[in-house]
């Protein structure tokens, strides 16, 4: 059973950075692309970036292209996210996601975590 937690979450202040983790057990963390979406308080889940199984290729939504990065560690079975200049908009859940193909995309992922909370302050 392929489990992913995330870590990382917490309260900032605008204009601040947080990085998120997300480690990932029970299957082969190097043959998956990743992903990172957010869920805020009554908004349907959003996709926010993915990466190839090799960490070669990613891909990002407008509204934070620029400000995250996202990247990967293969040895260490962990995807991350790196969030500059946040703003209070981005107050969200932040959950990591799995897909077996290894492709880059922005949907049909087969694995999930719970998420963490990222609360920005204006």
């Amino acid at each position: 059973q392929v489990q992913l937690v995330e870590s990382g979450g917490g309260l900032v202040q605008a204009g601040g950075s947080l990085n998120l983790s997300c480690v990932v057990s029970g299957g082969t963390f190097s043959d998956y692309a990743m992903a990172w979406f957010r869920q805020a308080p009554g908004k349907e889940r959003e996709f926010l970036a993915t990466i190839s199984w090799n960490g070669n290729y990613a891909d990002y939504i407008d509204s934070v292209k620029g400000r995250f990065t996202i990247s990967r560690n293969n040895a260490k079975n962990t995807v991350y996210l790196r969030m500059n200049s946040l703003k209070p908009e981005d107050t969200a859940v932040y959950m990591c996601a799995a897909d077996s193909s290894g492709i880059a995309k922005m949907f049909e992922y087969d694995y999930w975590g719970q998420g963490t909370q990222v609360t920005v302050s204006s």
